[in-house]
């Protein structure tokens, strides 16, 4: 077992782009240069997808570009390549089929024989641990929504789903979802690939968090299959971690939490203004933090009986998880430990912690140029929003390539 108290550094540049080439880190710099301008990427937001709806011929220089930096392939055969390099450096890979907002029961049918084959495909390599599976990819948007109205008051870490107002209709509709969502979860635990239900808004979280719970409870008895995603930028969410540790503990199952700040927040109180809510995202910055770093705290201490995933950019979280881990002695390859970051984003993290011999992977998506665009922009959206993020990637990149020549 890993032991060590020397701590973590993320300013080691050499391991962070030890697997990248010099142009390659010359058209990172380039991407994230252009990123720090605000209007540029909000001109590129709108266009981008309207672009590739109208068959505008711009594939190419997004597949060059924005794509190579952030999604594995096209397919998921070409994701091999990226995975093969991130195994050389320890770093492993968790999979995401990157279709968004596809709607329709055919469409549903699809992306659950997909993320089969995504599970199925995991299986046979050796660093590709886990994958993700987003429930509106398996369901409507609209009856997540009317179930989640359904739980108003309620709470999904009880596991269960408010059924009662639905139509006979609906509840035929939603029992498809639930077996979707069995049979993924059933070749997951026979091929032994661990899965990560994505987080989703706040106003159709509560059917999504109330499945995921069932499916912990059925699966994850005597190992770790299905893993629930905390946003902890929402107030509630500390505690909601907290509740469902307890029912955990109650129904003897192993909780699987993935830890991130969130995704949503500008969608989240632009609605809650407009509809006349109190907004469920913290007040700010200070409080998600502390929030994130508490529940931190609170998985280790029950590290036994939770299954974490440090799905954080925040390089302070990360150290902090370190360090919590060797104040208690615990192996830095423990079980229940992993962490996680974007591909193409944060590498001083990502490969610093697996050269201290971490638990560590990359966040791989995967999908045809046009379906992946929705996470694209999110992408691009976020690395011109976010305090300093393109200001450290940059001053990283340029830091390594000085490195290099000198």
């Amino acid at each position: 077992m890993s032991k060590t108290a020397v701590a973590v550094s993320f300013d080691n540049t050499e391991n962070a782009f030890a697997y990248r080439s010099d142009k390659a880190l010359k058209k990172a710099y380039f991407l994230f240069s252009s990123m720090g301008y605000k209007v540029l990427v909000q001109l590129g937001t709108r266009l981008t997808p309207w672009a590739i709806k109208v068959g505008l011929p711009i594939k190419n220089l997004i597949r060059n570009t924005i794509f190579e930096q952030f999604v594995g392939g096209e397919t998921l055969e070409e994701t091999a390549h990226v995975a093969a390099k991130l195994k050389q450096f320890n770093v492993q890979v968790i999979l995401d089929y990157g279709v968004e907002g596809k709607e329709g029961e055919e469409n549903f049918d699809h992306a659950t024989d997909e993320f089969i084959r995504v599970i199925n495909y995991a299986a046979t390599q050796p660093n590709i641990p886990f994958m993700s599976v987003k429930v509106t990819g398996l369901a409507r948007f609209a009856l997540l929504e009317k179930l989640d109205a359904a739980a108003a008051g309620k709470s999904g870490f009880e596991g269960k789903v408010h059924e009662e107002i639905l139509t006979t209709a609906e509840k035929a509709e939603w029992q498809r979802v639930v077996d979707r969502i069995i049979r993924i979860c059933e070749v997951a635990d026979t091929k032994g690939v661990g899965v990560l239900i994505d987080a989703e808004e706040s106003w159709i979280q509560d059917p999504v968090d109330a499945l995921t719970m069932q499916m912990m409870e059925r699966f994850n008895r005597k190992k770790t299959v299905i893993y629930n995603t905390i946003q902890l930028y929402r107030h509630d969410r500390l505690q909601f971690l907290k509740d469902s540790f307890a029912v955990a503990q109650q129904k003897g199952f192993v909780l699987g939490a993935k830890l991130v700040r969130g995704a949503y927040m500008e969608k989240e109180r632009k609605r809650a203004a407009a509809m006349n809510y109190p907004s469920p995202i913290q007040p700010n910055k200070t409080a998600t933090d502390r929030d994130y770093n508490a529940a931190l705290e609170f998985c280790i201490d029950y590290l036994n009986h939770i299954a974490l995933i440090v799905a954080s950019h925040n390089e302070y979280s990360n150290l902090y998880t370190t360090e919590l881990l060797d104040k208690k002695s615990i192996p830095h390859n423990h079980p229940h430990v992993h962490f996680s970051q974007l591909y193409g984003m944060s590498d001083n993290i990502t490969f610093n912690l697996a050269k201290s011999s971490f638990r560590v992977s990359k966040y791989l998506p995967f999908g045809p140029i046009g379906d992946v665009i929705p996470y694209l922009m999110r992408r691009a959206q976020e690395n011109s929003s976010v305090s300093g993020q393109t200001g450290r990637e940059l001053g990283l990149i340029r830091k390594e390539l000085e490195r290099r020549k000198g």
